[in-house]
């Protein structure tokens, strides 16, 4: 393991309480009671790297209340690095109720106005943990309002400065922004700065505002700086560009309860494979096996619902590549 003060990924961003309804399928006004989950993607991806025998920490700040310290007790757990995050003593932590549809699906409603994790200010960030780094990933929730925004862009520039990889997974949040239009150019505004991009098809089909099937959609989402795009298509696997090669990998059929966090846990094993062997962009076969992984990890993610319960350990990943050989 690494020492406590170094993690070689670190994530930036919101880490929150979701409520999900003690019953799935049904809409958030239909249901009668709820079950607390920690949820927020960049805090699911730290939890999904150590889980895999990574070595993660996370950066946000937290409302100085009960749910605060109950999610920071769970990154702890979950041996997180958690020498990147403070409390707002004026601020609540925020909130989010999240209910499954029929089909899986997710609807979402936000409570922060303003929740703690607008309020990382860039000097309360530990800029030494971003430096020591060897990939640092954030998503575009914290760009939305100062002074997070501000913030994140600082620890984009250390991070840039230092010679860290850049990964960017936008996670399109449609209600948390003030319009379409707002986000899509708020989470376009730092796109040419990341080396690593991850999207849902859903995603490209909304910042491209054409086709998530058609190649040339996908391509506009291209830039020179860029080292791996990759597309997740859900159950169908995912798709992979480079600069010198690219192509698909198959994804694996299992029982799906809970979509949540499958991109994370997606994202987070990718990440622990790049941070071992950062030569695996160059080298297609070593890519499409870190994305196999990576596909098994987030489809094992859906077979429980929750986001950080749900996210498999590496084992688990291999038992069931093996098992659909």
């Amino acid at each position: 393991m690494a020492s406590k003060t170094n993690a070689s990924i670190v994530s930036f961003g919101e880490m929150l309480i979701d409520f999900v309804p003690d019953v799935s399928g049904v809409s958030l006004a239909e249901s009668a009671a709820f079950i607390k989950a920690p949820g927020g993607a960049p805090a699911n991806v730290a939890c999904a790297i150590s889980k895999l025998g990574g070595s993660s920490a996370f950066i946000g700040k937290f409302g100085d209340d009960e749910f605060g310290h109950m999610l920071v007790d769970i990154l702890k757990k979950n041996q997180v690095n958690t020498d990147g995050v403070c409390f707002d003593p004026h601020a609540r932590t925020a909130l989010a109720f999240v209910t499954l549809k029929k089909n899986g699906e997710r609807e979402f409603m936000f409570y922060r106005n303003p929740s703690a994790d607008m309020l990382l200010k860039e000097s309360e960030i530990n800029m030494d943990l971003i430096k020591k780094s060897k990939i640092f990933h954030y998503g575009s929730i914290s760009l939305i309002a100062e002074p997070c925004r501000s913030a994140h862009l600082a620890a984009m520039k250390a991070a840039k400065s230092a010679g860290v990889i850049l990964s960017y997974d936008p996670n399109v949040r449609l209600p948390l922004w003030p319009s379409p239009e707002a986000a899509r150019d708020g989470i376009m505004s730092i796109w040419k700065e990341a080396d690593f991009i991850k999207v849902s098809d859903d995603e490209v089909a909304f910042l491209t505002e054409g086709d998530s099937d058609k190649e040339e959609s996908v391509m506009s989402l291209w830039h020179e700086g860029l080292k791996l795009l990759v597309v997740t298509d859900g159950e169908k696997g995912c798709r992979y560009f480079t600069k010198s090669f690219k192509g698909k990998v198959d994804g694996f059929s299992v029982k799906t309860v809970d979509t949540t966090g499958a991109g994370d846990s997606f994202i987070g094993s990718l990440l622990c494979s790049l941070a071992k062997d950062p030569s695996i962009v160059g080298d297609e076969g070593k890519l499409k096996e870190a994305l196999k992984f990576a596909n098994a990890c987030g489809a094992i993610c859906t077979t429980k619902k929750g986001a950080i319960p749900a996210l498999p350990t590496a084992s688990a990943a291999r038992d069931l590549i093996a098992a659909s050989k």
